[in-house]
């Protein structure tokens, strides 16, 4: 945590040394050191906001003891040494103000922006106006102005607030307006849409506040009622309550993973031991917003019936009687106040020479805090990853840029998404449908480079024109399934309903186990892959959720493998329970049938119909990997209404390749595959009227350190020959 400046007793303005709070070692040892900074600084002052946008950290407005100031200075914590610059900018920027507040977006359109919210002017007047600051590839800083939808009801103007992001939504919460006593509300910006939405609020001041995944705490603070009297009350809104009667905001919700708990209840074992119930409701404002109307506000503040949202709060103290027994409205849990008691107690910190903690630690202590309350994980992995133009294609067992931490992080995001989707998964046109990357990281950003790609770190890219589907295989044999694997679990969790992975064979922890994953793993993450808790065994738990199958507007079935000699109906895929170990040495019905949608393939050519054994993939003959006939395409499709099958798991030497008088296409988008084919590699977009134009990338004339095969591996793990390496003439799968 840093601190710069601000007020002190007596009306004294502190001094423009930059505190750093370090908690790395916990709390026992937390101390404080002074940054040693050279250079100008940005000067004594109060009322300012402080920001941290990887890596600077930026001081705004504020009042430096005779008048408030609009300028801006950044610091960049991990340049040492440690240096204020003052930042210019052309264009329209914020007026000078005062008690302010200041938060990063890193999510949506406004990705990367530091929005400044309200304060108070140079005149005394409360703002209600919310500008952006950006600084972009070049260098430059610039602001811009947000627009308000002119239908809307504007914000209203506060200073001695606080906001924060959730996602795209700005909230501002709390503060004072220009008449005293007056009620404020709690207002969000959709940054999406430009349009305000106003919801009643806990009324407080000069407090503070954060967010853990959808829930918005607020400590201490004045409250309205008692203006002189600080409180150290701590709230916490369930914004998915909260939103519950808000559809455009609880979808918003939904799009992070989060959904509306109108069925839950928070057990009473979850609330502290030392809680006893107190009649009493948040300070509520009397004036009807668009989502609440009066007769809920009065209702509300008379004592929170069900189905508003609001329960009754409860009070830390010393001791209590009735413990646990805080209650709750029938529409979940929204708001809920602790008090500590005076048991409780604050610890002074020690002061300590920045120099004996070392100088380069100030950097990656402020990052780590910045992570450490970081809900949008995914978009640190996108922002670095996601740079189709410019991406980075590391050394094979080069160290990985992020730590183990992150990565589960990201895989926990994700995973709370998918385990929350269907196995069989109903999806729309237009879309891009990919086959196997098998780590080929530096292909998929050729392929989002050349053909279009949902985002570019933090600008959006075509996801509005397209959904995209990735049809497994997304580790094992390339020198990157790192990469690959991160990047697309955090375009998942970036959007969740536009962004679709299905399972391929090695996305199981025994294949993957042997093929590279968990080899890359040990190598560049410094990990033991058979520990529990790494991200080897973190990433195949996430695995065993991952959907089957997906359906294109109930047109078109993708899977990775095949139907085999056993799937018959869409419907045996969604009796299938997850989450779902692929079991090799097959005993039952539904064993054979994941074996089957995972690993079959077809036929050599047309003309070989019924069910074969698959000598390729099962030398020792167990029967349990088959190849599936051209009759058997057309039964599937008839007896599901379907008109097309598209599947991956086969090296295809032009990307792509149809079968059964093009009623299956096998599309694979891994270059060069193992270093030994040379294939091209090929995304299939398919259009609104089920058109597919299929895009190729080739062999990188560069490709060194794609794959992870040597000679002698290739000997133990031979990569399964391309289809036309096959006994039939290559051409009669397109006749």
């Amino acid at each position: 945590m840093v601190v710069y400046g601000g007020a002190t007793g007596g009306g004294s303005l502190a001094s423009d040394d930059l505190f750093l709070l370090d908690l790395k070692g916990g709390e026992e040892s937390a101390s404080w050191s002074i940054v040693p900074v050279v250079g100008q600084t940005p000067g004594r002052r109060y009322g300012h906001s402080i920001t941290y946008s990887k890596p600077f950290l930026i001081v705004f407005g504020g009042n430096t003891g005779s008048e408030a100031v609009n300028d801006y200075w950044a610091v960049n914590v991990e340049k040492s040494p440690y240096t204020w610059a003052k930042l210019e900018s052309k264009g329209d920027t914020p007026m000078a103000r005062v008690y302010h507040s200041a938060a990063l977006c890193v999510s949506g359109t406004a990705s990367g922006m530091i929005v400044v919210f309200g304060g108070r002017g140079a005149d005394s007047s409360a703002l209600n106006d919310s500008w952006g600051l950006r600084r972009h590839r070049d260098g430059r800083w610039d602001w811009v102005k947000a627009p308000y939808k002119p239908d809307r009801p504007a914000p209203l103007g506060r200073y001695q607030h606080s906001s924060l992001f959730l996602g795209t939504l700005l909230l501002v919460i709390g503060g004072r307006t220009n008449n005293v006593g007056e009620t404020v509300p709690l207002e969000i910006y959709d940054t999406e849409t430009s349009e305000w939405h106003r919801f009643n609020a806990v009324q407080r001041f000069r407090h503070a506040s954060w967010i853990v995944d959808a829930n918005l705490y607020v400590y201490g603070g004045f409250e309205q009622d008692s203006p002189n009297v600080p409180t150290d009350m701590i709230t916490k809104v369930n914004m998915t309550v909260l939103f519950e009667k808000n559809d455009a905001l609880r979808n918003r919700l939904a799009q992070m993973g989060f959904h509306s708990p109108s069925n839950s209840i928070i057990k009473s074992n979850s609330v502290s031991p030392n809680i006893s119930p107190k009649e009493t409701t948040p300070n509520l404002s009397p004036n009807a917003s668009p989502n609440t109307s009066f007769e809920n506000v009065n209702r509300v503040t008379m004592g929170a019936p069900q189905g508003t949202g609001f329960n009754r709060t409860v009070t830390l103290g010393q001791s209590g009687t009735n413990q646990g027994q805080a209650k709750s409205g029938a529409g979940g849990r929204m708001i809920e106040e602790s008090k500590r008691g005076e048991e409780s107690r604050v610890k002074k910190i020690p002061i300590i020479n920045a120099e004996e903690r070392g100088k380069t630690s100030v950097g990656r202590l402020v990052a780590q805090n910045q992570m450490a309350i970081e809900s949008q994980i995914h978009m640190l992995f996108l922002i670095q990853l996601l740079q189709p133009k410019q991406f980075i294609n590391l050394p094979e067992n080069a160290k990985f840029n992020f730590r183990p931490e992150h990565i589960v992080q990201l895989c926990d995001a994700a995973e709370n998404i998918i385990m929350n989707q269907k196995i069989v998964l109903r999806i729309r046109a237009p879309i891009k449908i990919f086959g196997d990357i098998h780590g080929q990281y530096s292909d998929l950003m050729r392929f989002f480079d050349l053909w279009g790609s949902p985002c570019d770190g933090q600008h959006e890219g075509d996801i509005e024109a397209f959904d995209y589907l990735f049809l497994g295989d997304f580790v094992d044999r390339g020198s990157h399934s790192l990469e690959t694997i991160c990047v697309l679990l955090a375009l998942k969790v970036r959007y969740p309903e536009q962004v679709h992975l299905i399972r391929g064979n090695h996305e199981d922890r025994w294949i993957n186990n042997g093929f590279g994953f968990s080899e890359e793993c040990a190598i560049r993450l410094g990990e033991d892959p058979n520990e529990d808790d790494s991200v080897f065994n973190r990433v195949n738990r996430l695995f065993d959720y991952l959907p089957l199958a997906a359906v294109i507007e109930e047109k078109v079935v993708c899977l990775h493998g095949g139907i085999g000699a056993s799937l018959n109906y869409i419907e045996d895929i969604e009796q299938l329970q997850r989450p779902l170990e692929v079991i090799h040495e097959v005993s039952t019905q539904e064993q054979q049938l994941v074996v089957d949608i995972l690993w079959s393939d077809p036929t050599d050519s047309d003309l070989e119909i019924g069910i074969h054994p698959n000598t390729i993939r099962d030398p020792s003959g167990t029967g349990n990997i088959v190849k599936f006939g051209p009759d058997r395409v057309k039964s599937f499709l008839a007896n599901n209404n379907l008109s097309l099958i598209v599947r991956a798991h086969e090296c295809v030497m032009d990307g792509f390749e149809r079968f059964a008088a093009g009623s299956l296409i096998t599309v694979f988008s891994a270059t060069d595959y193992c270093g030994k084919h040379k294939n091209a590699g090929a995304v299939l977009i398919m259009k609104k009227n089920f058109e597919i134009i299929p895009k190729l990338i080739y062999p990188s004339n560069n490709g060194i350190n794609n794959w992870m095969e040597d000679e002698e591996s290739l000997k133990k793990r031979p990569p399964t020959p391309p289809r036309w390496k096959n006994t039939a003439p290559r051409k009669s799968s397109y006749e």
